[in-house]
């Protein structure tokens, strides 16, 4: 027995007694999320102002004991509301929080409003990515945005494809199953230093040789390197080069990388997962070049401002992602693709998935691309500056220009010490501990090619300003001098 709501979308079971019983156990619709959401909102303010900076001071065991307090897993329920207001503020207390200038160690962007409201839209719907009868118009916009994408990605080839995924570590396991499958299951996985550890791990989970690593300069592949490694093996490979490093946001000489791999024979992969959103920019020519890959990965939980995940896989020709083409009769039986219905579950590795497609394009549609664009511009531009600021600091060493939106810096004091690793890392956990700055970590080689520990900025908020980070600059520089 069930009772329906006027508005024909909240569905409540009516077989269940007690009323916060009844009331957490409402189906998600406009009116029964609505109610809830204003919960949510009100306790996640309420977390933020505790917290009051980018993280909770006190380190892991601070949060495991404001965690411990509340049982997940009760016998008997708190109610709906009590539920999602209690552990909301007990998240938003305790979170690492993107939307704070300061929270800047990872390629971990704040999310913009209007992602996260159509990320809420669809889990209310709650679209099943793979079969069209579980996700009609969620497939059709995801059909829609994918191939807008891949024109995007390849704008002269004859039929490019894209695939939506979880992010970069799922795009560069996709390309490299399908390079197997393409050029046999003896190809060599062939990459730079500089590269994304998911490719070493797609390598292992499809049963490949460990990559060849070549060389790089200045986080940057060497293409004299590539040339040799490739000379030397006597098997197909498939070659993945960076478009936006993890420790410095620095990209391959993509044009001279597509010269070698196709004069080898090699599948190109590029993962643009940081880079790739340079598309929609002024900085397009950055990444000249790309459009010769077979395949690029592109992370819109990165500089696309999407709640994760946000991924996709472009690949140049349909021909290619046809690959991962399977059967499963309940879900894409013969005479159901051949009387017309949309065969989506070769369109991932995945079998269940989340409509990502729509937020992302929910987020494009509310921008454009030029306006996703001139957020990225934003984000290099407000790098370019702090960078500026750091070269001139007199506490503080840059590594170097920042080319996307990361920004190495290493305390002078450091070169002073007798381990200056250990003094960076002490302050870097030591900020962590505070609460005050969430700060990443690099190792790379100094001017004079030793390797040595620098502190990360990854500038992700499109409307922090270059002064909303100089006296974080200075914060640094004071902890250094703390910690010597």
């Amino acid at each position: 027995m069930v009772r329906v709501h006027a508005n024909g979308l909240d569905w409540v079971p009516g077989g269940v007694s007690g009323g916060d019983r009844t009331a957490a156990a409402a189906l998600a619709g406009a009116e029964t999320v609505g109610g809830l959401v204003s919960v949510a909102l009100a306790a996640l303010g309420a977390g933020v102002r505790e917290r009051g900076g980018p993280l909770p001071a006190g380190g892991p065991a601070a949060v495991a004991r404001a965690v411990a307090g509340f049982d997940p897993l009760p016998v008997d329920g708190v109610g709906a509301e009590a539920a999602i207001a209690e552990l909301s503020a007990v998240l938003a207390a305790g979170s690492a929080d993107p939307v704070d200038p300061w929270c800047t160690a990872h390629l971990h962007c704040p999310p913009l409003a209007v992602a996260a409201a159509a990320d809420l839209v669809a889990s209310v719907l709650n679209p099943s990515m793979d079969s069209w009868d579980q996700a009609p118009a969620a497939s059709a916009l995801e059909r829609s945005l994918t191939d807008s994408v891949a024109r995007l990605c390849y704008p002269a080839a004859a039929s490019p494809d894209a695939l939506v995924t979880s992010g970069g570590t799922e795009s560069n396991l996709t390309a490299m199953l399908l390079a197997r499958e393409t050029l046999g299951p003896d190809v060599v996985p062939v990459c730079g230093a500089n590269a994304h550890h998911s490719v070493a791990r797609a390598a292992w989970l499809l049963g490949l040789p460990r990559p060849v690593v070549v060389r790089t300069y200045l986080d940057k592949v060497d293409p004299r390197a590539l040339a040799d490694a490739l000379a030397e093996l006597d098997r197909p490979a498939v070659v993945t080069a960076t478009a936006g490093t993890t420790n410095s946001g620095a990209i391959d000489p993509l044009t001279e990388i597509a010269d070698i791999a196709h004069a080898a024979g090699a599948w190109l992969h590029v993962d643009a997962a940081y880079g790739g959103a340079l598309l929609f920019s002024a900085r397009r020519h950055q990444l000249a070049g790309i459009d010769r890959a077979d395949s690029i990965a592109l992370d819109l939980h990165k500089l696309g401002w999407q709640p994760i995940a946000a991924g996709v896989l472009a690949c140049r020709d349909t021909a290619l992602t046809a690959r991962l083409a399977t059967n499963a009769d309940y879900l894409n039986a013969d005479d159901d693709t051949e009387a017309g219905l949309p065969d989506l579950l070769g369109r991932s590795l995945r079998t269940s998935r989340r409509p990502d497609a729509f937020k992302i394009a929910v987020t494009a549609r509310a921008l454009g691309t030029a306006g996703i664009g001139e957020l990225v511009d934003r984000c290099c531009d407000t790098a370019t500056h702090v960078a500026r600021a750091v070269a001139s600091h007199t506490a503080l060493r840059l590594w170097g220009e920042p080319t996307l939106s990361t920004i190495l810096l290493r305390p002078r004091v450091a070169d002073l010490s007798d381990d200056g690793d250990a003094l960076v890392a002490a302050v870097r956990r030591g900020l962590l501990d505070d609460g005050a700055a969430v700060l990443g970590r690099a190792t790379m080689p100094d001017h004079d090619g030793t390797p040595k520990l620098w502190l990360k900025l990854t500038l992700l908020h499109p409307h922090a300003t270059p002064g909303d980070y100089l006296p974080l600059l200075d914060l640094v520089a004071d902890k250094a001098e703390r910690c010597r």
